[in-house]
C-alpha cells in the first residue's frame, strides 16, 4: 500500500509491486498520463512531477513516491495557459505528447524557457512525432511564432483532418491530453486484454495483469545493421539499363506513432476506434484492436479494453513498404515495391504513383517481412517524386496525387528548410504550418535516420521507440513554411511538402543509392 499526495489531495495505492504510471492511469483514473512505450522510458509522454521535478512515471515503482508530492499536468497551477500557448503556436496535433511536454517546460525556469537551444535540450527525455519539434519550441516562450489572421478552431480542425487523415479535434484542452484517446475513455472496471506469445488475445483484470499473463518483456534495440530486402537486378523483370540518371533503394520505416493503438468495447455495442485523434499517418489503418475489442466484450459479457504494448505495436502494425526504384533521362524507369504477405492495396499504389511519375513501370516484388500499408504518408508516390526530381534543376517541387503542391529548399548554410506550399483554402494557418513543419521533420529523419531492422525472416529486431531514428529537438534545423494560399478547394497539402523535403535533402546528399544516410 502506497499513500501519497497526487495534484493536492491525499491518495492510496493499495497495489504494490506496479509501476507509477499504472497507479496513475489504472487505480486512480489520472488519465492525462500517458503511455507511449512502458516500461521501455524512452518517448516521455508520462513524464509528471515528483516533489516539483520531472520524473518519467513508467520506469518509477509506485512505492517510490510514498509520502511525496506527485504532480500532473492537471494539477499545474497555469495548465491553462500553457494550453492556450500551444493551441497558438500549433504545437499539439494528436496531443499524446503533449502533456508530458508541457510538465518537461513547466519545470524550467524563466530565463531558461527563452533560450531555444536550452528548449531543445530539455526535450531530449521527449519524443514528438507530428510537430517537428519547432512549435513548440515557440510555445515554450523561445521564439515567437508568425501572426496569421484570426483563426476559426471549426475551420482548423478541418485543417487537421485533411492533413492527419482523420477527425481531429483542435482547442487548448488537446495539448492537455484530452484529444479523446480511445483508451482513456475506457471504463475503470473493463478487462484488459494484450497480445499473447501464441498471437491470441490474454485477457486479465488490469494492465499490470494482462502484462504479466502475456508474459511481456520489455523490448530491446538491435544491433543488427539495417537491410534492403530488393533490389534493380534480382528481378524477373531484368535489369534497369540504359542512361539512368538516378537509382533509389529504401528499407523497412516503423511509422512510430506515439499513441500505441487501443480500443475498447461494450457488449453488444460498437467498439471505440483508436482513431479518435489520431496521429498515425496511416500506421493504424489495419489494426486489429477494434475487432477484438468487439469479440472479447460479447465473448465476456463486460467491457474490454484491448491494448498493444509499443514492441506490440511494432510487430504487427503496417511499416513504410521498402522500395528499389532507377529512373533515366527521358523519365522511365522501374520501381520494384516490396510486397510481403497481407500486403497493402496495389491499386492504390499504382494510382498514386502514376500521377507523380508516370514513365516509372511498377513492380510488386514478394519479400519476407511485417506488413506494409499504401495508407502510410505517401508510400510509393514519395519515392516516385524523389526520383523524378533528379530530372529537373532547381529546388524540387512535387505535386501530389491530391493536387497540392509543394517546393523545398535545403540552405547549404546552416540546413534551414524553406518549403513553399499551395494546398487550396488553407482553413487556419497554424494548424497547415504545423503539419508542414512536422512533415518536414518526417521527410529528414526517413533520408537521414529512419530504418527498422528485421531478420532473414522479416521479423521486426528494433523494438524500442528510440531505435527507429526519429530525429530529436536538437537534431531538427528551422523550418520555414510559406503558404501560397488560392480560393480553391481545400486539400491535404503536408504530403506534398513530406515528399518535396525528402527530394531536396536526397539531393543535397548526393542522391545517394540507399537511405537512410545513417547506414552508411
Amino acid at each position: 500500500m502506497t499513500d501519497f499526495e497526487l495534484d493536492g489531495r491525499a491518495v492510496t495505492v493499495a497495489v504494490d509491486g506496479i509501476s507509477l504510471l499504472e497507479a496513475l492511469r489504472d487505480h486512480l483514473g489520472e488519465r492525462s498520463v500517458k503511455d507511449g512505450c512502458s516500461p521501455q522510458g524512452q518517448c516521455g509522454c508520462c513524464t509528471v512531477w515528483v516533489d516539483g521535478s520531472p520524473r518519467v512515471a513508467c520506469v518509477t515503482p509506485v512505492g517510490r513516491v510514498r509520502g511525496r508530492r506527485v504532480t500532473t499536468v492537471n494539477g499545474l497551477d497555469d495548465a491553462e495557459a500553457w494550453a492556450r500557448r500551444f493551441c497558438e503556436a500549433g504545437a499539439s496535433q494528436c496531443g499524446f505528447c503533449t502533456p508530458g511536454i508541457v510538465m518537461r517546460l513547466a519545470a524550467l525556469d524563466d530565463g531558461v524557457r527563452d533560450d531555444p537551444a536550452a528548449v531543445q535540450r530539455a526535450l531530449l527525455a521527449h519524443l514528438c512525432r507530428c510537430t517537428g519539434w519547432q512549435p513548440i519550441v515557440e510555445a515554450c516562450g523561445a521564439t515567437t511564432p508568425p501572426a496569421g489572421p484570426s483563426r476559426s478552431l471549426d475551420d482548423a480542425a478541418r485543417r487537421a483532418a485533411l492533413e492527419g487523415g482523420t477527425s481531429q479535434h483542435v482547442d487548448p484542452d488537446v495539448a492537455l491530453g484530452r484529444g479523446g484517446f480511445a483508451d482513456d475513455t475506457a471504463p475503470a472496471d473493463a478487462l484488459v486484454a494484450m497480445l499473447g506469445a501464441d498471437g491470441d488475445w490474454v485477457v486479465a483484470e488490469s494492465v499490470h495483469e494482462a502484462r504479466v499473463a502475456a508474459g511481456k518483456v520489455q523490448g530491446r534495440r538491435s544491433t543488427a545493421p539495417l537491410t534492403w530486402p530488393i533490389g534493380l537486378d534480382d528481378h524477373a523483370g531484368g535489369r534497369l539499363d540504359g542512361d539512368v540518371v538516378a537509382t533509389l533503394h529504401t528499407t523497412w520505416v516503423e511509422p512510430a506513432y506515439l499513441e500505441p493503438d487501443a480500443s475498447w468495447c461494450a457488449p453488444g455495442a460498437d467498439p471505440v476506434t483508436p482513431l479518435a485523434n489520431g496521429g498515425a499517418f496511416g500506421g493504424k489503418s489495419s489494426s486489429p484492436v477494434a475487432a477484438a475489442a468487439r469479440r472479447l466484450a460479447d465473448l465476456h459479457g463486460r467491457p474490454v479494453r484491448v491494448l498493444l504494448t509499443r514492441e506490440d505495436t511494432v510487430r504487427v502494425g503496417p511499416k513504410r513498404p521498402p522500395v528499389a526504384g532507377g529512373i533515366r533521362t527521358d523519365g522511365t524507369g522501374i520501381l520494384r515495391i516490396a510486397r510481403p504477405a497481407g500486403a497493402a492495396d496495389e491499386h492504390l499504389l499504382l494510382g498514386r504513383i502514376r500521377q507523380v511519375a508516370p514513365g516509372l513501370v511498377v513492380e510488386f516484388v514478394d519479400v519476407e517481412g511485417p506488413p506494409v500499408s499504401a495508407a502510410i504518408r505517401a508510400a510509393g508516390w514519395a519515392e516516385a517524386a524523389m526520383l523524378a526530381s533528379a530530372l529537373t534543376a532547381g529546388d524540387p517541387t512535387v505535386t501530389s496525387p491530391d493536387g497540392a503542391s509543394a517546393t523545398a529548399r535545403l540552405d547549404d548554410l546552416d540546413g534551414t528548410v524553406s518549403v513553399t506550399v499551395r494546398c487550396g483554402t488553407p482553413l487556419d494557418h497554424t494548424v497547415l504550418r504545423s503539419y508542414c513543419t512536422g512533415a518536414a521533420h518526417m521527410a529528414l529523419g526517413w533520408i537521414r535516420s529512419e530504418g527498422l531492422a528485421v531478420d532473414d525472416r522479416g521479423v521486426p529486431l528494433d523494438l524500442t521507440i528510440r531505435s527507429f531514428g526519429i530525429l530529436r529537438a536538437v537534431d531538427m534545423p528551422r523550418v520555414d513554411v510559406h503558404v501560397d494560399a488560392d480560393d480553391g478547394p481545400p486539400v491535404n497539402g503536408s504530403d506534398a511538402v513530406f515528399a518535396a523535403v525528402a527530394a531536396a535533402a536526397w539531393r543535397a546528399a548526393g542522391r545517394p543509392d540507399r537511405i537512410p544516410l545513417r547506414s552508411s
